[in-house]
């Protein structure tokens, strides 16, 4: 191939890559609706929690046909994290990290159950099923009662066992690493 078609072809072809970064006019604004359905995360004091609820009844039920299978019976003996028990062993030697005694807010739990489980379809489970395994969750802790029942306006208002548990380091003080100087 000669110098000047080699040339050619060097420029097209970083033409063709660089094009993309210039493209000035793709896709187009989200919609509200469309930014409604991927804006699903639940802070610790519950904002952004949904409409709707779940019993421990109900939870047992959803938690048997959907997380026993990974994460065992009872929330325990299963091929993966172990949800129940644990109470009182993260200052020992063989701490044992669950809902009960590792987790700081029950509405995290909520919100990670809604978004990334059950496996492998993260996602699926409706409000009122999540909110119902979060209760069952909560229940085999000794959280709340067998006949409890759980919403967006309770779930904020649970205290969970380590909620005083996470101390910052005082190297990762949001005032000191991000301080305009």
């Amino acid at each position: 191939m000669s110098s000047h078609k080699r040339l050619i072809t060097g420029v097209l072809a970083i033409g063709l890559l660089a094009s993309p970064a210039f493209a000035f006019d793709f896709g187009r604004p989200a919609t509200p609706d469309e930014i409604k359905l991927w804006d699903i995360d639940v802070g610790p004091d519950g904002k952004g929690l949904p409409d709707g609820s779940g019993t421990v009844v109900q939870g047992k039920q959803v938690f048997s046909d959907y997380c026993s299978a990974c994460h065992g019976e009872n929330g325990q003996g299963g091929i993966k994290d172990r949800l129940a028990g644990g109470q009182g062993t993260l200052a020992s030697n063989m701490p044992i990290k669950t809902v009960g005694s590792f987790w700081p807010y029950a509405t995290t739990l909520f919100d990670y159950i809604h978004r990334a489980m059950p496996y492998p379809t993260p996602g699926s489970l409706s409000t009122d099923e999540t909110y119902a395994v979060t209760a069952y969750i909560l229940s085999l802790n000794g959280i709340i009662p067998a006949d409890g029942r759980v919403d967006k306006d309770s779930l904020p208002k649970i205290r969970m066992p380590n909620r005083d548990g996470f101390v910052p380091e005082p190297e990762f003080d949001p005032a000191r690493l991000f301080h305009k100087k």
